[in-house]
């Protein structure tokens, strides 16, 4: 049996006096590749943050490999082995490439090696000496993931990789995921992309109005489109 990696119950999620999240529900088990899909303003980025302890305050029961999170700071929850890659990257522009990679602190053993890192991205390892501004919007997305691989996470939470970025750039990010998967890590990805999102994921979470409304795997994905279609506009 797949042990389970992350299991959120009752969920709920506020921004100030904002209630954002009514009751998130859903696990991901070790290895699988998990995407969140819903409209803008669904609330699938503040469930990542949530998971994070990075929205304002929460309630209900996020558990990391059978540990309680939810009344725990964001620095002990990533030393569990959570990475968060945020939507607006987070890139330091007057720092190089290769400086960028050295900055993040070990959280967990196992974490990727430079070296390894330029070996699955040879784009950075070109940019090595480049400041953080000189990179493109793509190369800029590789880096944001590869510092959390520095860490030794091995749940990664993706928000928005793909977006805004060149189709040559999206399918290396998707070959990026597929190696990951096969290394054994554990991905939640919130995607509006759905053609990028659709061949990658195990199983897909439809959130609306901060609650898991639908659920099904890949192989379900062919009969849920229609409906799918009416959730999203896809």
């Amino acid at each position: 049996m797949t042990a389970r990696f992350l299991e959120v119950k009752g969920l709920h999620g506020w921004y100030g006096e904002s209630h954002v999240l009514h009751g998130i529900d859903f696990h991901v088990d070790e290895g699988e590749v998990v995407t969140l899909l819903g409209r803008n303003g669904a609330g699938r980025t503040s469930t990542l943050r949530a998971i994070m302890g990075l929205i304002g305050s929460r309630k209900g029961s996020i558990q990391v490999r059978g540990t309680e999170t939810i009344a725990m700071s964001t620095h002990r929850i990533a030393r569990l082995g959570l990475g968060y890659c945020p939507e607006e990257r987070g890139i330091f522009s007057s720092l190089s490439t290769e400086e960028n990679l050295m900055l993040p602190p070990v959280l967990a053993a196992g974490g990727m090696s430079v070296a390894q890192i330029y070996e699955m991205f040879p784009n950075l390892l070109e940019r090595a000496h480049s400041q953080g501004t000189r990179l493109s919007g793509g190369e800029q997305q590789m880096l944001a993931v590869a510092r959390i691989l520095r860490t030794g996470a091995r749940l990664l939470l993706l928000d928005e990789i793909s977006e805004g970025l060149a189709p040559v750039i999206v399918q290396k990010l998707a070959e990026m995921v597929t190696a990951l998967r096969a290394q054994g890590y554990t991905i939640v990805m919130v995607e509006q992309n759905f053609r990028f999102a659709a061949p990658l994921a195990d199983r897909f979470l439809v959130i609306e109005h901060g609650e898991v409304i639908q659920e099904f795997t890949q192989a379900e994905l062919p009969s849920r489109m229609a409906r799918l279609h009416e959730y999203l506009g896809v």
